[in-house]
């Protein structure tokens, strides 16, 4: 059984899946579950929002659904998310939300039911009725009406009983509305007549038309024609027509091709049924071939087409003739619509989205060689009435006038109609209704209600609707206004509120104390029924009374009016300086009457001082009830300013301003211009700098480059640049480097902030002015003299173009060898000559030069040819194998070879592996190197070459050696000690080497004092040894075995205590430790809880 809590876990559960499960999508919901749904769709949300008072067009499309929905209800539903009051408090009359749309239902559907649907919202929730063709639906005597909450449901319908005009009446307590008219139509499609149609006989080049006569129908059907035999369909082109207005075949010149039976087909558009007629033969006589005549234009479209605006429009003209008349089209009032297209063999005109400028008269014209034949028709476009001024729900006091307007546009003109909670509207004595304008003259309670204005043309009507609420109620005052205090200062304009609520609106007297008030130029009575008194004086001190009447009532307020003496302010000191961290106490106090209390409001530059946001730099003091500091420590610039202090008591308030000055560095110069660039000078310029109440003293100009740190100070013409100068020039810049430029402003108080970085300057170029340093010679090949120098740096390039001269020449001669090398980056020559022998001396210098010209050369120095990679091989190469991982490799170069080498490589290799060898190198004049890493009891090849920086000498002849065999991997085993005051004797089992690895040649005793990082090791040729313990504490001791592979295995490690006591043994020391380890567990298990299974 689920416990309590997983109750309370699995319910929210539930509820949220119940929850889902009724908001996933799913197909439609059956008739009787919408109707469920409708019952329980009333919420508080409904009625609480702004609603619309006015319908959209009663003319549009209609819709119908599809067999397998539930009943005819209508599709589109006007439902504006925004249809609802905001103030669910005030009760208001029905509007619509949903208005009935145009339903078309096919008899022969399954669904023997029809549906009207509407629906509208108000406060009461409102009642529904339904009219046909102007005459209520008795739903309740006739047993196939029935009314589920605003939806009319019709049972087994029939077009005799059912079919025409409906209308939705909506009512409450304050009204009725009536809805726009929504058409109920039946579509079917009947048989054609059984009877036998004749034949129909002409001559070859004759015209003919075969009729369709089609059976009855509703709504429209679509034409067309079998020819012999389903389906071979008739195809229409310039000589064969099918008319979709009379649904005829028109064939202009008949041929014997079209010899054969005709069937009209024809097809609902609703119910998609379609019937076939009796065929129609169609012969050819013999007595002759019919000669040519002119075009008979046999259907053409009718002298006025109407259209809606915004629809299809498709015009039809066909003319027999012989020879086969040719169509065309023309506008006569203008010129045809871009969008006009031509089908069916221009036939057919058709204009998409049809607009007021396409209306005119259009001309269709049939031409053949014998003649021609025209007809003319007029297309007018009409519009459905539009609103373009809507009612607006009213209320006014009884007795008022009411004036509605509501105007519409359309094509034809729209007339307007009015009704009242859904019946017509007449002219009376009180009331005029002239078009669009409703006039009702003293308006009274019987005349609150729901008005509707309609405006409607031939093509359709709307609705715009608004409640009209009669105010009828006695006077009374907001809560905020009964009795009450005024206290105001002497000489002071004080008004007395009285603003009394009623319908009509109340009439108001006002008393002093038992009198009746007088009004003077002093005192007077405003138009709303406030008291207004000038120049308040103590003899105006008392209670006044309001009192407002009209015909339903009468009521009063009183006010209690005090005047006090008027409040007057201090506030010092009224204008101090001071300099940037200095500290300011202002001080304000205030002269008022003692019964009032006061406050204090600090201001800077009109706005209030947030004591807790401004760093800490202002504190309000509060010493007096009549006074208040203001202090003001460690002033920054921002603090300058007028300070206010306003003081407020209950009766009136007043203020006054103290100015501080605040003395501090200068601002930031404003924009740095930069002019006159040369390739050492720039000259600036730039605006003056805010002197802070400290007259500017001076300017620093600064720089700023890629080589150099941050911002530096430069030099300048004049070297003093004054407060009161706005240009100057910087010297000593470098040629073709970028600069950045700013200045700074200096006066008494210190220096200010930097203007902002001026643009981005270069200066000119020039002859380099900067040797290179460092030059000397470096290792090379034989016949070589490399030349090497520290290249010059960007900043000393002076201009584009830069690079190197490199002059040299034998030492002793007196012609210099001159090369370009044309790389600024570049750090050394390379010179070759194949006649100069090794460590040949010469004189070097190298120079500069750039665009502008040749720069100045380093000092000559002194360098020799190289000597080339070393010559000789390294000799008496021995490789001695020291452990397991590591041999030693010695040799011994000849000093008197050429090419000296600034070290030696070593390559090493197993005896297997000799393509994969690895190198190690020496610097200098080592003679040996210790190869580690290597494999145990392996054979390793070894050979030796000198190098320098010429390359590599010839290598040396091959050595082999063998590593050691590896140390033991056995540990000395089963350790045995007795400790004899400070001293340990130790024993072990001897180490058995396998047959892979070194014989054992002694063992390591190493023992070192407990937190000790470093100890000691003896070595002994046997399995024992003696370890002195000098110091008291306990010492750790492990063994391990060697041998010329290494050192092996460590033995487990031992703990001896050293103590001046007797003697102790390692089976002793295992006995003590039992013990405790014993005692331990036991004390563990009694302290712990048994764990939880």
């Amino acid at each position: 059984m689920a416990s309590w809590w997983e109750l309370i876990l699995f319910l929210p559960l539930t509820w949220c899946l119940s929850d889902l499960a009724g908001a996933l999508p799913g197909p439609p919901p059956s008739y009787a579950a919408l109707l469920r749904i409708r019952k329980r769709s009333s919420s508080p949300l409904f009625g609480s929002k702004p609603r619309p008072r006015f319908s959209s067009p009663a003319l549009g499309t209609p819709s119908w659904p599809g067999s397998a929905q539930p009943p005819y209800l209508p599709v589109s539903l006007y439902h504006s998310p925004d249809a609802f009051k905001p103030d669910e408090s005030v009760d208001y009359g029905p509007v619509f939300v949903q208005e009935p749309e145009d339903v078309i239902f096919p008899t022969d559907s399954e669904e023997k039911k029809v549906a009207l649907s509407c629906e509208a919202h108000g406060d009461p929730a409102p009642t529904y009725r339904w009219l046909r063709n102007g005459v209520e639906v008795d739903w309740e005597g006739d047993y196939r009406y029935s009314l589920l909450d605003s939806t009319l449901v019709i049972s087994s319908p029939s077009e005799a009983k059912d079919a025409g005009r409906y209308q939705c009446l909506a009512s409450n307590t304050f009204g009725s509305v009536l809805s726009r008219e929504a058409t109920l139509q039946f579509a079917y499609l009947g048989n054609f007549s059984g009877r036998t149609r004749s034949a129909v006989s002409v001559r070859d080049g004759q015209g003919v038309v075969l009729l369709c006569s089609p059976p009855p129908h509703s709504p429209e059907i679509i034409y067309s024609w079998v020819f012999n035999a389903f389906p071979s369909f008739v195809v229409e082109d310039s000589r064969r027509f099918v008319s979709q207005q009379t649904g005829n075949l028109y064939i202009s010149k008949a041929q014997s091709s079209d010899v054969g039976s005709y069937i009209c087909l024809v097809k609902n558009t609703v119910t998609n049924a379609r019937v076939l007629s009796p065929p129609t033969p169609l012969t050819l006589r013999a007595d002759g071939v019919m000669g040519e005549y002119e075009p008979k234009i046999e259907v053409h479209f009718p002298p006025v087409v109407t259209a809606a605006k915004g629809a299809a429009v498709k015009m039809e003209c066909f003319a027999l003739g012989n020879p086969v008349p040719t169509i065309t089209w023309t506008k006569v009032s203008g010129f045809m619509p871009g969008k006009a297209r031509l089908r069916k063999s221009q036939a057919v005109l058709e204009i998409p989205n049809v607009q007021l400028e396409d209306a005119g008269v259009y001309e269709c014209r049939a031409e053949n060689a014998r003649g021609r034949n025209a007809f003319r028709g007029q297309l007018q476009v009409y519009t459905l009435p539009h609103w373009v001024e809507k009612l607006n729900d009213t209320q006014l006091d009884s007795g008022s006038a009411l004036r509605w307007e509501c105007a519409a546009t359309g094509r034809p003109r729209p007339a307007y109609r009015w009704l009242k909670d859904g019946a017509p509207l007449l002219p009376q004595s009180r009331l005029d209704v002239v078009n669009g304008v409703l006039v009702i003259r003293a308006v009274d309670r019987s005349d609150a209600g729901m008005y509707q204005c309609l405006a409607e043309n031939k093509y359709g009507s709307i609705y715009a609707s608004a409640e009209l609420k009669i105010l009828a109620s006695p006077p009374t005052f907001e809560p905020s206004q009964l009795r009450k205090t005024i206290v105001v200062t002497r000489d002071r304009e004080v008004i007395l509120e009285c603003r009394p609520q009623g319908s009509p609106r109340p009439a108001t007297t006002w008393r002093k104390g038992d009198r009746a008030l007088r009004e003077s130029k002093r005192i007077a009575v405003l138009p709303e029924g406030s008291l207004r008194i000038l120049s308040a004086a103590r003899s105006d001190e008392g209670d006044y009374t309001c009192h407002a009447e009209n015909s339903f009532g009468t009521a009063q307020i009183v006010a209690t009016l005090s005047v006090k003496e008027p409040t007057r302010i201090e506030l010092t000191p009224k204008k101090t300086e001071l300099t940037v961290g200095e500290s300011v106490v202002l001080n304000c106090r205030a002269i008022h009457d003692a019964s009032l209390g006061v406050t204090f409001h600090w201001t800077l530059k009109g706005q209030p001082i947030d004591f807790e946001k401004d760093g800490g730099h202002f504190e309000s003091i509060r010493a007096q009830a009549s006074s208040a500091d203001l202090m003001i420590r460690n002033i920054l610039l921002v603090h300058a300013g007028r300070y206010g202090c306003r003081v407020q008591t209950t009766a009136d308030s007043v203020s006054d301003e103290a100015e501080l000055l605040v003395r501090g560095p200068p601002g930031p110069p404003g924009v740095v211009i930069v002019e006159e660039i040369t390739e050492s000078t720039a000259t600036l310029s730039w605006s003056p700098a805010t002197d802070n109440h400290s007259p500017v003293s001076s300017y620093s100009l600064q720089a700023r480059s890629p080589f150099s740190l941050g911002w530096q100070t430069v030099s300048t013409v004049p070297e003093v640049i004054t407060g009161d100068m706005e240009s100057a020039m910087a010297v000593g810049l470098s040629p073709w480097v970028e600069y950045e430029f700013r200045v700074v402003a200096i006066n008494r108080i210190g220096t200010g902030d930097p203007s902002a970085p001026s643009r981005v300057i270069r200066t000119s170029e020039a002859v380099p002015r900067t040797a290179p340093t460092n030059v000397s010679g470096r290792s090379g090949r034989r016949r070589e003299l490399v030349i090497a120098w520290e290249p010059v740096s960007e900043e000393f390039q002076n201009g584009d173009g830069f690079g190197y001269i490199v002059a040299f020449r034998p030492n002793g001669t007196r012609g210099w060898k001159e090369k370009m090398v044309t790389s600024a980056e570049a750090a050394q020559f390379i010179y070759r000559d194949e006649s100069v022998p090794p460590r040949t001396p010469f004189e070097v210098k190298v120079g500069v030069y750039n665009n502008r010209g040749d720069g100045p050369f380093s000092p000559i120095v002194l360098i020799r040819s190289a000597e080339g990679e070393p010559s000789a091989a390294p000799t008496d190469v021995q490789a001695t194998s020291v452990s397991m991982s590591e041999i030693l490799v010695a040799w011994r170069h000849l000093a008197e070879s050429l090419g000296r080498p600034q070290g030696f490589e070593v390559s090493y290799w197993k005896d297997t592996e000799e393509g994969t060898a690895e190198t190690v190198k020496t610097r200098g004049n080592e003679s040996f190197v210790v190869l580690t890493g290597l494999q145990g009891n392996t054979l390793y090849h070894i050979t030796v070459r000198a190098y320098n920086g010429a390359g590599y000498g010839p290598a040396s002849g091959q050595v082999s050696v063998a590593t050691k065999k590896s140390p033991p991997s056995q540990a000395p085993s089963d350790l045995q000690w007795e400790q004899q005051g400070s001293q340990v004797s130790l024993g072990w089992e001897p180490v058995q080497p396998l047959a892979n690895e070194s014989e054992v040649t002694g063992y390591k005793v190493f023992y070192r004092q407990e937190g000790h990082s470093h100890g000691d090791i003896i070595l002994t040729q046997k399995p024992q040894a003696v370890v002195p313990l000098p110091e008291a504490g306990v010492y750790i001791i492990e063994v391990r075995a060697y041998s010329e592979g290494g050192d092996g295995a460590a033995s487990s490690q031992i703990r001896v205590p050293s103590y001046s006591g007797g003697k102790i043994t390692s089976a002793q020391s295992r006995l003590h430790t039992s013990s405790w380890s014993s005692w331990t567990a036991l004390v563990v298990a009694l302290l712990l809880p048994l764990a939880s299974w």
